[in-house]
């Protein structure tokens, strides 16, 4: 199993393939990115609903996501378009 790691300004991405035929998704927000619930979780739901809408594209790998700084609804198109790079760079 080949592990590979890239970095962003948004998240860390690291993927690994799996057997499964699918693509799965990990994600981690840590308190230290963002100290109210309801502010990690929409990050989670941003990134959650991203996957699911592209999921068809991407190779069969375990993703794992790490979000690095918090963003909010004015800044989720940015962290939208930085993960699709991030994805992109995986095929």
């Amino acid at each position: 199993m080949k592990n590979r790691r890239s970095r962003d300004l948004l998240q860390v991405s690291q993927s690994a393939d799996n057997a499964l035929g699918h693509p799965r998704l990990g994600l981690v927000v840590s308190k230290k990115t963002a100290k109210r619930a309801h502010d990690r979780n929409y990050m989670k739901r941003v990134i959650r609903d991203w996957f699911r809408l592209n999921q068809h594209q991407l190779p069969p790998h375990d993703f794992v996501v790490r979000v690095r700084q918090a963003f909010n609804r004015e800044t989720a198109p940015e962290a939208r378009n930085q993960l699709a790079q991030l994805m992109k760079k995986r095929r």
